[in-house]
């Protein structure tokens, strides 16, 4: 844990002309009483191409720190412009304040700087050799970016951990490495039987899909087949029970021709009969 805590920068010139002073007001708390004083510096970036043109435009030491919220104005001139590039005047650039305790910076806020100038038919034609009475900057003070860093204070305690603590129990511990492959050669294992399980399981669910599907159709199907078979054998059965009723019927009209004609017969058997006896009769009377 940090002893010092940054809690707010305020920039109370922004914007200002080029070659104004820069003015912060700065805000940390303090955890713990500090042997020695913190040292804040700001820093201009000439170019984006090269830290050679880079600046530290002031620094100042405070101190001694009592523990609780503290407040100061932190003030820094203007960049150099004789190790500022030409072409990197204008546009947009860097400063960076940070703070060190011990020479461990523990703590850095970035902004970005536009520099242009003050009317746009200025901007929208510069000259070739800058102006810099007429060059303004706006820090973009709404958005910083912070960086923190871990750093030993006063106490031993407070340094932060460079390499993992010592486990001395840990040589101890006999050697799992066999076990441990083994155990992964059993997972693997595992894992392959379950993916054959989970494989077969899917084929037989399709075939068992493929069945549900076909079954309805094929049973559909037969359904019309022996739909089909039934009206044709009931339209044969019909067929041949119209026929079998003709036939009666026919045999019935054949009976009766039978029945008349053996009543013709007898019919005229007995007017022979009669014709017969009558003659005889008269044969007899005849002779009488």
């Amino acid at each position: 844990m940090s002893v010092v805590s940054l809690l707010g920068v305020k920039i109370l010139n922004n914007p200002a002309p080029f070659d104004a002073k820069y003015q912060f007001e700065i805000t940390f708390e303090c955890l713990e009483p500090l042997q020695k004083d913190l040292e804040w510096k700001l820093t201009y970036v000439g170019s984006a191409t090269s830290s050679e043109h880079d600046q530290e435009l002031d620094s100042l030491l405070v101190g001694p720190i009592p523990v609780g919220v503290n407040k100061f104005i932190f003030e820094a001139d203007s960049p150099d412009l004789k190790r500022i590039p030409t072409s990197e005047i204008l546009g947009v650039t860097v400063i960076l304040l940070s703070c060190s305790y011990d020479d461990r910076e523990f703590v850095r806020v970035g902004y970005y700087v536009n520099n242009e100038y003050d009317n746009e038919e200025m901007n929208d034609d510069p000259p070739a050799k800058p102006v810099i009475e007429k060059v303004r900057r706006n820090v973009l003070a709404e958005k910083p970016r912070v960086t923190r860093f871990a750093i030993k204070w006063d106490s031993e305690d407070s340094a932060p951990a460079e390499f993992p603590p010592d486990q001395p129990e840990a040589d101890v511990v006999e050697d799992d490495g066999a076990a441990y492959g083994a155990e992964e050669a059993e997972l693997e294992a595992a894992e392959v039987e379950a993916e054959t399980a989970e494989g077969a399981k899917e084929e037989d669910e399709e075939m068992g899909g493929a069945e549900d599907t076909a079954g309805p159709a094929t049973a559909k199907a037969e359904d019309e087949e022996s739909d089909a078979g039934s009206e044709d054998l009931e339209a044969e059965s019909s067929g041949s029970e119209d026929e079998e009723i003709e036939e009666e019927e026919a045999e019935g009209e054949g009976d009766e021709d039978m029945e008349m004609d053996e009543g013709g017969e007898t019919a005229a058997q007995a007017v022979g009969k009669e014709t017969s006896v009558q003659t005889q009769h008269q044969g007899e009377v005849m002779v009488h």
